[in-house]
């Protein structure tokens, strides 16, 4: 079966993203699948204690930055070096780091946890929503103990099979949870974005 091509009208929607991007100072056009969450959801305050997670090429934590301002805090982790990240960078697998040192590192509990993290996609649709659902899985792992009562929690999630479950299991974290499709996720992609709204802190048995 022949590949279905995209339209011009597509390619240029999807380039208007990325010469945006770059005339605002970011790296990269996801920028814009988080600032149109933020639009709906206000995910930020001044002084918000952030954690991105995944964080290369640094446009979701400059655009956390110029949000949380100069009283606040925004930790970058990534296994890949990012120059001239904007807030607190640590170079680090996310798996092998310890809670109590990235809390150590944001100065108390996150407000905000964020996930871009994506695997390296291999063509093979049921393969690739498996690896990047464990990343979600893993960020979520991560929100549940780094996060405030009532903090917020974004990441991506390729959609398919397992998807559903992952929904399910935010659901009971959280006070409200949505999935999010921004305009600027491309029109073929599967991804969406799992927001997670006033996280519930565990009851005490």
């Amino acid at each position: 079966m022949a590949r279905r091509r995209r339209s011009t009208s597509q390619k240029r929607d999807q380039d208007h993203f990325a010469r945006e991007a770059k005339a605002r100072g970011y790296a990269a056009r996801s920028v814009f699948k988080l600032e149109e969450i933020d639009r709906k959801h206000r995910l930020f305050r001044r002084g918000d204690r952030v954690l991105d997670l995944g964080c290369a090429p640094g446009s979701w934590s400059r655009y956390a930055v110029e949000q949380v301002g100069a009283e606040g805090v925004v930790l970058g982790i990534d296994l890949q070096e990012v120059p001239d990240h904007p807030g607190r960078f640590l170079q680090a697998d996310l798996e092998e780091l310890p809670a109590e040192r990235i809390r150590e590192l944001l100065g108390g509990p996150a407000q905000v946890v964020l996930s871009d993290m994506a695997p390296r996609t291999t063509g093979n649709a049921s393969a690739d929503h498996l690896r990047q659902v464990a990343l979600a899985e893993a960020a979520l792992a991560r929100a549940v103990e780094l996060l405030a009562p009532g903090g917020v929690f974004v990441t991506k999630v390729f959609d398919g099979r397992d998807a559903p479950a992952l929904v399910q299991d935010a659901a009971s974290r959280f006070d409200k949870v949505v999935r999010a499709r921004p305009p600027a996720v491309r029109k073929e992609s599967r991804e969406f974005f799992l927001v997670g709204l006033g996280y519930l802190e565990p009851r005490s048995a």
